[in-house]
């Protein structure tokens, strides 16, 4: 898709960003046509540094920074200071995720912001927020999973687990993308810009709302239940004779009995009185898991797919990466870097059927001289 056709053309954002939530933010944006600058130290978001994974660069810096624009500066030398408010006084959005207070004592602290530049949209991405006793703790996304509590629902019976990908600062990233649309479309009608607040640990808490429902009303939180559902029953990972696990998941009496019917050969048991509903079903999760597994386990693995597919049961086989990687239903894209052009997964998201083009990922500094050029002094 050409960027000319793309909603966000002509919006201008600044970015003051390192690691993953913010640069997710921002991806999305210049996704959707925005022009995003990237102020990055001279060694460059560190995030560049993860790992070498993808022709010698970083797998997080390559899916997060495609279509900016990098220029290397230091915002407490005065003359990049003044390049960098140049570029606010034509921008739309300014989005940072330094440490709290840390663009404030660099002249680039929201109040100073709103004043000089009232139509600008400023987002300030922090790890807890910005008061309180844990404004200045460091968040890292493994330490808020841990906070929030969703490692506590996590893993298996007998231990936590961390979500195997940077949870807290995708959601982050997500809420702030979503914010900063939100505050575009305010800005057509008043004219005025935005303060835009997200944390990390706002935006997993938000997440958590189930399981804080249950223990604050129900007095108790889910327990980890591994591959299985907590209140849902059956809903998990089941094993097979000739391949790894494959998970069901029944979400209706319907459904349970085209499950005894079609699948278990035992049309009778949905009438049991241990498994007529879902809660009788969670109850007595033992005896039915048993009779699932030597199901599964009496049949070839295709014959028990195929039997799950005719009785329209909903189910999923347990894939590693590597099963991702070869799926029949991911989209993939390409996107450009120094290196060499890198295969990713595709925006989730087609607009009229039509698949997106996303911009190159940038060196350090790679369009440093342009944008200084651009923005440079005003002659006197």
């Amino acid at each position: 898709m050409p960027t000319q056709d793309r909603s966000l053309r002509g919006t201008l954002v600044v970015a003051l960003e390192q690691a993953v939530a913010a640069p997710y933010c921002t991806s999305r944006l210049a996704d959707a046509g925005a022009r995003v600058i990237k102020l990055e130290r001279s060694g460059g978001d560190f995030a560049r540094g993860y790992d070498r994974v993808v022709h010698g660069e970083s797998a997080y810096f390559v899916w997060l920074n495609r279509g900016k624009e990098s220029i290397a500066c230091d915002i407490k030398d005065p003359g990049d200071r003044r390049l960098v408010d140049r570029m606010l006084s034509r921008a739309d959005v300014f989005i940072q995720n330094l440490a709290p207070g840390a663009a404030a004592r660099a002249g680039l602290g929201v109040k100073r912001l709103r004043d000089s530049y009232p139509r600008l949209i400023v987002c300030d991405i922090t790890g807890y927020g910005e008061e309180g006793a844990y404004a200045q703790m460091k968040a890292y996304d493994l330490l808020v999973q841990a906070e929030s509590g969703l490692s506590s629902i996590t893993g298996g019976p007998n231990e936590m687990g961390r979500v195997g990908v940077s949870v807290c600062d995708i959601a982050c990233g997500m809420y702030a993308y979503m914010a900063v649309l939100e505050a575009l479309l305010a800005r057509e009608r008043t004219g005025q810009g935005a303060h835009l607040r997200c944390s990390l640990f706002d935006s997993v808490a938000d997440w958590m709302a189930v399981p804080l429902l249950h223990f604050d009303y129900g007095g108790a939180a889910p327990p980890r239940v591994g591959l299985r559902h907590p209140s849902i029953h059956p809903y998990g990972a089941y094993p097979t004779r000739d391949g790894p696990p494959v998970l069901i998941s029944i979400q209706n009496e319907r459904e349970f009995v085209d499950l005894c019917r079609g699948v278990l050969g035992e049309p009778g048991l949905a009438g049991d009185p241990r498994f007529s509903s879902n809660v009788a079903r969670c109850e007595h999760a033992a005896a039915l898991d048993a009779i699932i597994e030597q199901r599964f386990c009496s049949m070839a693995r295709p014959r028990l797919l195929a039997q799950l597919r005719e009785s329209r049961i909903a189910y999923g086989e347990v894939n590693g990466v590597e099963g991702l990687s070869r799926h029949p239903a991911l989209r993939r894209t390409s996107v450009d870097t120094h290196s060499g052009p890198v295969s990713l997964p595709a925006p989730p998201v087609r607009v009229d059927e039509r698949e997106p083009r996303l911009g190159r990922v940038p060196e350090i500094d790679e369009q440093g001289g342009a944008i200084r050029a651009e923005f440079g002094e005003p002659s006197p």
